[in-house]
């Protein structure tokens, strides 16, 4: 009878909670080439990010606009040759830097399912990034390797970075077990600028754009109900990405104080495959991204995996 009575008590909270939708989303992302289980340890070779989004009240909101989301964030990249001990100059086949920075960003969800995403993101290039010490700490812990090369990262200098993404639906049938969407975006800024473009494909069971969690956008009332209560899918985007500076590669766009810098290859094909689900407090989500040389040099091509994890809470 008690196991009885709590299978019920849990069946009604959890329909509760499954029938509520939250207003404010916590987590993080994490990003490293250790998750292919390759055994490389190279070039964009580790990345942490925190995320806090809240929805904005739907109420004043024009009839074309399903919902508007603001995000808060903080992260750090770190990129090494094609190791993370390489003590020579001369062996450095891409110059060793960090990246950290403090943002904010600002969604438009749109009825016809096109999504306009604008952030700003301040912060810094070069040791007062600590990523050195951020990979020390992590090889420490872990029991890898002493990290060696560090003294001829890139140089200090400011960051501000603007971006500016969009993505419109192409297709979705009746019965929505798959869609396609175009994706495109713009970087500029004294660290990262360029643009891409790329389309992005999904199979399973998914949600229209401005309800959808690979929008961020589970949280909040939009005005159309989901087409689920939850999401699983699997997804493919193909990108195209067109860079026009990279400081982590070029050094700084004001001077050449740094002492190995390469130039950058101005065309970069990427492929990304992910898996995702959803409910309506948790997201998890993990990825593969297989990109072409980003180096003038003898670097190879780089790969890397992502996982996102995601607690939503507050009611709307």
């Amino acid at each position: 009878m008690k196991s009885f009575l709590f299978a019920i008590v849990f069946c009604l909270v959890a329909s509760t909670s499954f029938a509520q939708s939250f207003k404010n989303e916590f987590g993080f992302k994490t990003e490293n080439d250790a998750y292919l289980a390759t055994l490389n340890d190279r070039y964009y070779t580790n990345g942490l990010f925190i995320y806090f989004r809240h929805a904005i009240n739907t109420e004043k909101l024009s009839d074309k606009i399903e919902k508007k989301t603001y995000e808060i964030s903080a992260g750090q990249k770190m990129y090494t040759p094609y190791w993370g001990q390489v003590p020579n100059k001369e062996d450095q086949d891409r110059p060793f830097a960090g990246y950290l920075y403090a943002g904010g960003a600002y969604s438009v969800f749109y009825k016809n399912e096109s999504v306009l995403k604008t952030s700003v993101e301040l912060g810094t290039v070069g040791p007062n990034s600590l990523a050195q010490d951020a990979q020390r700490f992590l090889h420490k812990t872990v029991g890898f390797y002493t990290p060696a090369g560090w003294d001829y990262q890139i140089k200090n200098e400011l960051a501000i970075n603007l971006s500016a993404n969009y993505s419109k639906l192409l297709f979705r049938p009746e019965d929505p077990i798959v869609d396609i969407s175009a994706q495109g975006y713009a970087n500029l800024g004294t660290t990262f600028s360029g643009l891409g473009t790329s389309v992005l494909f999904r199979i399973g069971k998914v949600n229209q754009l401005f309800n959808s969690a690979y929008h961020n956008a589970v949280i909040g009332n939009a005005k159309t109900k989901s087409l689920h209560n939850s999401e699983f899918f699997f997804y493919v985007k193909p990108q195209l990405n067109f860079v026009a500076y990279d400081a982590t590669i070029q050094g700084s766009l004001f001077n050449d104080n740094s002492p190995l810098t390469f130039g950058v290859k101005p065309i970069v094909f990427e492929q990304q495959f992910g898996i995702n689900y959803s409910s309506k407090r948790f997201t998890a989500d993990f990825n593969v991204i297989f990109k072409t040389k980003e180096v003038k040099s003898v670097a190879k091509a780089q790969n890397y995996g992502g996982l996102s994890l995601y607690y939503r809470f507050g009611k709307s």
